[in-house]
């Protein structure tokens, strides 16, 4: 994926208003096919919103959305033929098996039922299912049922899909999983965009991330970049010595010609680092003045740090959205 390949999701001024409320007020995305893109944003920001209107389950109210070329407005049965979509709760019927619910999704789609029972087999090889092909989804945990859920999406292997909070209420283990896939689904030549409330999730997976708040695109970036908006990289020193703290400070403070406080609880010295080049220079200084160090790392600013930054607010563990609909 290059900043010049071709655009699976074009979308301009797009409002969508429900009664005095404008729960989106002028989004604009960019989304370059053969990556991931994520939307971030709090409960309520418009993002559930947004991925109806691209996916041609609300009229828009305002603006213009193209997918692959195609017209949101205008060509709404040639776009649900481009796309798969998982929604925040999972489409399928308690009452039947996985393998039931797949052959029932893909008839649906216009396979025969010899063809819908043989894609119905491979993906639940694929999502790792086939020890529960036969049971009732009543049995299912919540990280199997979302599963099962993408899995349905992808019966048509559609060039982009549309991911609304894709990993709410898994554990930590099934999450990676659902990361996995995503990263293959994309090496294979898919285009991702996906919702989600889990900073980390959108710093692994995606390409690009847009934050949204109030209905607007607040802020859009890679994570990189989001992240040098709100301030550089930092440098964290503790000394082994605590006796030594404020010779260490001053240290610190010189080579980086920079302001450095100091933690007194935690005997930790940070200052901001413009060129980590002169880690080296400080720290065979500090080797001659005979001050050990028990502990130096350099971050970055988080995700989480950006969230605050531009909305305010921090980020809230992901429950399920529920904007304005």
């Amino acid at each position: 994926m290059t900043d010049s390949a071709p655009l699976a999701v074009e979308a301009t001024d797009l409002v969508k208003v429900f009664g005095t409320q404008r729960a989106v007020d002028g989004v604009s995305l960019a989304v370059p096919e053969g990556s991931v893109y994520a939307v971030l944003g709090p409960n309520g920001a418009g993002k559930t919103t947004t991925i109806r209107m691209l996916t041609t389950l609300l009229p828009l109210d305002g603006g213009t959305a193209r997918i692959f070329g195609h017209d949101v407005a205008k060509e709404p049965t040639a776009i649900r033929s481009l796309i798969g979509v998982t929604g925040q709760y999972a489409s399928v019927d308690e009452d039947l098996s996985a393998t039931e619910n797949l052959i029932v999704f893909s008839r649906l789609l216009g396979l025969s039922r010899q063809d819908a029972r043989r894609r119905a087999t491979e993906l639940l090889a694929e999502f790792g299912l086939t020890d529960a092909a036969t049971k009732p989804l009543r049995t299912f945990s919540g990280g199997m049922r979302r599963r099962l859920d993408l899995a349905a999406s992808l019966i048509a292997t559609p060039p982009l899909l549309f991911l609304d909070e894709p990993t709410t209420g898994l554990d930590p283990r099934t999450r990676a999983q659902m990361w996995d896939t995503i990263r293959r689904l994309v090496r294979q030549g898919a285009t991702v965009l996906l919702t989600t409330q889990y900073l980390d999730e959108a710093d692994q997976l995606a390409d690009r991330i847009a934050v949204i708040d109030h209905g607007r695109v607040i802020a859009d970036g890679t994570a990189d970049e989001l992240k040098e908006s709100v301030g550089g990289s930092s440098l964290h020193l503790v000394p082994a010595d605590r006796s030594r703290l404020a010779e260490a400070r001053q240290l610190v403070a010189t080579f980086l010609d920079a302001e450095a406080t100091v933690t007194p609880e935690a005997g930790r010295i940070t200052a901001p680092l413009r060129d980590a080049d002169v880690t080296t220079d400080l720290l065979i200084r500090l080797r001659e003045e005979r001050i050990a160090i028990a502990e130096i790392n350099v971050s970055k600013p988080s995700l989480d740090e950006v969230f605050l930054t531009l909305t305010g607010r921090p980020s809230e563990d992901a429950d399920t959205e529920k904007d304005a609909a």
